[in-house]
């Protein structure tokens, strides 16, 4: 059965989270607060040069969607779509 869940444009932010147990790198992205669809605690799956090219703290408007992995809930944004800097 195909993922029908829409995509939206959102604004997300990379950072240092606490806790970087079972992810890859040190830096992550996730949702500015304020957007209610997209909780700031979700961490979001995109292009890594969006960590790597732009320092933490930077914000970004990216196209993205609501999914999960075996339960667990984040935000999926294809890794080859266009992106916005915001700062």
């Amino acid at each position: 059965m195909a993922n029908t869940t829409p995509y939206h444009l959102i604004v997300v932010e990379s950072f240092y989270p606490e806790s970087t147990s079972g992810r890859h790198g040190k830096a992550h992205m996730r949702p500015v607060a304020g957007q209610p669809l997209f909780p700031q605690h979700l961490f979001v799956e995109c292009s890594r040069t969006l960590l790597e090219k732009y320092p933490v703290g930077t914000k970004f408007r990216i196209k993205a969607k609501l999914s999960s992995m075996q339960g667990k809930p984040f935000i999926y944004s294809y890794f080859g779509w266009a992106y916005e800097v915001l700062s």
